[in-house]
C-alpha cells in the first residue's frame, strides 16, 4: 500500500504530507472538543442546571471547533495541492531526462503513444495517491490511538473494543488488494492497448480510406472498447463491493462501541454526559480508516501508473563515453561490426566493413530493409549495442560522447520534424545565436528565402506538422536548419525520399556542394542520385556485398548494376508515358 520508490522521490512534498496529518489531527482534537461542549450542554438543559457562564463557555468551544475545523479543513487541501504537484512535476522532469538519455533509440523499447499516456493521465493518477492517500495511511494509524488515550479515561471497555474493531478494516483493504491488483494489471494493459490501435489507426486514416478498411478499422477499435469497458465495470464493481464491506465492517464495529457504551451506562459504570461522549466519537474511530479505503482505490491506480512509470524510468540506456571527438577532420572506419536490435532474431548487420575519408560524398545503397538506415543509427551514435568495431578517428564509438558525436555529425532523415512556429523558431534550434543574416543565407541555399520573402520572412508561421508547407518544404526547410550547425559529417537518411522532383533537385545540388567541404553520407533508394559519389556500398540483408565508384559498381555487373538498370527501365517507361498523356 505505500510505495517506497515513490516515496523517496518526495523533497518538498514530504513536509506538505507531514502538514496534512497534522492539520486532520488538529481538526479531531477540535471535533473532540466540540463534542465534550455539546455533551456538556445536553447534560446543564437536562439536569435544568442554569448555569450561565458553564453554558456560554460550552457554546464558546463550540464556535471556536468549528472554527478550527474550517481553517484546518483549508489547510490540508492547500498542502495536499502542493504535495501532489511537486512529485507530477518531478516524475514528469525524470521522464524527460530519461527520453533525453534514451535518445531517439526510445522508440525499440516502447511506444510513443505509451509514453504520452504515462506523462498524462498516468501522472495524474499520483494526484490522489499522494495528495490525499498517504497522509490519510498515516492519519488513520494516528486518529484511533488519539481517541482511545483520551476516551479510555472516560471508560476503559467501550475504548477497548472499539480500538480492537479498527484493524478489521486494515484487513479488508488488504483483502481488496490482493483481489484488485491483477484486475487493475488487466485495466492498464487493456487501456495502453486501445490508445495504441487509435492512434495507429488515426494516423493511418487516409491509408485505410484509400483502401476502404476504415470499416475494419473502426470494428477493431469497437472491439477493443468493449474490452476496456468491461475491464473498467470489473474494476468498479470490485471497488463496490468492498466499499459495501468497509462500511459494513466500519458502521458495525461503531454500533458494537455503541452497544457496549450503553451497557456501562446501564450499569451506572458512567455519566450520562460521558455516554453521550462515547456515543458520538465511535464513529470517529472508524472514519478516519474507512475514508482511506475511499482513498484505496484511486491510490491502486495511481500505484499501478507509477509501476509503469518506473519500468520506463528503469530501461536499459545508451552508455556512451567520456571522450570527445577532435576539432579536426577524422576518418570513419568499421571492421567486423555486427548490430542486432532488442528482442530480434536475427541481426541487422552483420561483419560490416568500411572506411570513409574525409570530404568523401559516400552512398549507402540497396534493397528495403537491408540495414542502410541501421547503418546511419549506428554512424550518428543513436544505436550503441554493437559488436566489433566503428572508430571516429582513433575513437571507438564506446568511448565517444554522444553530446561530442551530436556536435560533430547532423543526420537528417526523411521524416525529419518541424516545428508550429515560425521559420526562424525552427532555424535557431540548430545555432541558437545565428544572425538574421546567416539564417537567410541557409535558405537561400535550399531555395526557401524566396517563398519566405513573399510571405513574412523569417516571421513566416508554420502550422501544426508543416500543414501548409509541401513535402518538399518542409525537407529543405529541415536541411537549411543542419547546415546552420558546426558539423564535420552530414548523413542524408532518405532525404529525397516522396518529394517533389524540383525539390529532389535541389537537395542533390546541395548535397553534392556540401560534399565539397564536409563528409556527406547519402542513404538513397534512387541509385540515379549516387552515381557521382566516391564510394558506394550495396547492402543487402545486413551485409555490404559489393563496394566501390559507380563505375567500378557497373563493370561487375552484380546486384547493384541489376538494381540501377532495372530503376533506369521503370522511369524511362515514366517518362515515355508522361510524355504521351
Amino acid at each position: 500500500m505505500i510505495k517506497i520508490r515513490l516515496l523517496k522521490m518526495l523533497t518538498s512534498s514530504r513536509r506538505q504530507i507531514a502538514l496534512q496529518i497534522f492539520w486532520q489531527w488538529l481538526s479531531l482534537i477540535a471535533q473532540i472538543m466540540l463534542i465534550f461542549a455539546f455533551a456538556s450542554i445536553f447534560d446543564l438543559i437536562l439536569h435544568n442546571e442554569g448555569k450561565t457562564i458553564s453554558f456560554m463557555s460550552a457554546l464558546c468551544t463550540i464556535g471556536v471547533a468549528i472554527i478550527v475545523r474550517m481553517g484546518c479543513s483549508l489547510a490540508y487541501d492547500h498542502a495536499s495541492f502542493f504535495a501532489a504537484s511537486e512529485i507530477k512535476q518531478s516524475l514528469r522532469f525524470a521522464m524527460f531526462e530519461k527520453l533525453a538519455r534514451l535518445g531517439t533509440g526510445y522508440r525499440e523499447q516502447i511506444p510513443s503513444v505509451q509514453i504520452t499516456q504515462m506523462l498524462t493521465e498516468g501522472i495524474e493518477q499520483l494526484e490522489t495517491y499522494v495528495g490525499r492517500y498517504l497522509s490519510q495511511f498515516f492519519y488513520a494509524l494516528l486518529a484511533p490511538i488519539t481517541l482511545f488515550i483520551i476516551l479510555v479515561q472516560i471508560n476503559a471497555p467501550t475504548s477497548i473494543v472499539l480500538l480492537c474493531a479498527v484493524p478489521l478494516i486494515s484487513i479488508v483493504i488488504m483483502v481488496v488488494m490482493k483481489l484488485v491488483t491483477s484486475v487493475l494489471s488487466t485495466y492498464f494493459r487493456s487501456y495502453y492497448q486501445l490508445g495504441d490501435t487509435f492512434l495507429e489507426k488515426l494516423h493511418g486514416m487516409t491509408t485505410l480510406k484509400v483502401y476502404q478498411a476504415d470499416q475494419t478499422a473502426e470494428d477493431e477499435i469497437v472491439a477493443e472498447s468493449e474490452q476496456f469497458r468491461r475491464v473498467t465495470m470489473k474494476v468498479l464493481s470490485t471497488q463496490l463491493f468492498s466499499t459495501i464491506i468497509m462500511d459494513l465492517v466500519a458502521y458495525g464495529g461503531a454500533a458494537v462501541g455503541i452497544v457496549v457504551a450503553l451497557s456501562q451506562y446501564h450499569q451506572a459504570q458512567i455519566t450520562l454526559q460521558e455516554t453521550i461522549i462515547l456515543v458520538l466519537l465511535a464513529t470517529e474511530y472508524f472514519l478516519p480508516m474507512r475514508q482511506l479505503g475511499a482513498y484505496f482505490h484511486m491510490g491502486m491506480n495511481g500505484m499501478k501508473a507509477s509501476d509503469k512509470i518506473f519500468e520506463f524510468l528503469d530501461l536499459t540506456e545508451l552508455t556512451d563515453g567520456d571522450q570527445n571527438l577532435a576539432d579536426q577532420e577524422f576518418t570513419i572506419s568499421s571492421q567486423d561490426l555486427t548490430f542486432t536490435y532488442p528482442h530480434a532474431h536475427q541481426p541487422s548487420l552483420t561483419n560490416i566493413a568500411l572506411t570513409i575519408q574525409p570530404h568523401q560524398l559516400v552512398a549507402f545503397v540497396g534493397p528495403s530493409g537491408a540495414g542502410k538506415s541501421t547503418l546511419a543509427a549506428l554512424l550518428s551514435g543513436q544505436v550503441r549495442q554493437y559488436a566489433g568495431s566503428l572508430k571516429f578517428g582513433p575513437t571507438e564509438l564506446s568511448d565517444l560522447s554522444q553530446d561530442s558525436l551530436n556536435d560533430r555529425i547532423t543526420i537528417v532523415s526523411h521524416h525529419a520534424f518541424v516545428f508550429k512556429g515560425s521559420f526562424r523558431d525552427n532555424l535557431i534550434l540548430a545555432k541558437p545565436d545565428a544572425t538574421d543574416q546567416e539564417l537567410m543565407q541557409a535558405l537561400k541555399q535550399v531555395n526557401l528565402w524566396d517563398f519566405c520573402q513573399s510571405k513574412a520572412g523569417l516571421a513566416t508561421l508554420i502550422e501544426t506538422d508543416a500543414a501548409n508547407l509541401s513535402g518538399g518544404q518542409k525537407q529543405r526547410l529541415a536541411i537549411a536548419r543542419a547546415l546552420l550547425t558546426d558539423a564535420q559529417v552530414f548523413i542524408f537518411d532518405e532525404a529525397t525520399s516522396n518529394i517533389d522532383q524540383e525539390s529532389e533537385a535541389i537537395i542533390m545540388r546541395l548535397i553534392k556542394q556540401v560534399a565539397k567541404t564536409k563528409t556527406v553520407i547519402l542513404i538513397s533508394h534512387r541509385l540515379a542520385n549516387v552515381t557521382d559519389c566516391d564510394q558506394i556500398f550495396y547492402l543487402d540483408q545486413g551485409k555490404i556485398i559489393e563496394s566501390g565508384d559507380h563505375q567500378t559498381l557497373l563493370a561487375q555487373n552484380g546486384a547493384y548494376t541489376n538494381l540501377f538498370n532495372h530503376q533506369a527501365e521503370l522511369e524511362s517507361f515514366t517518362s515515355a508515358k508522361e510524355e504521351l498523356s
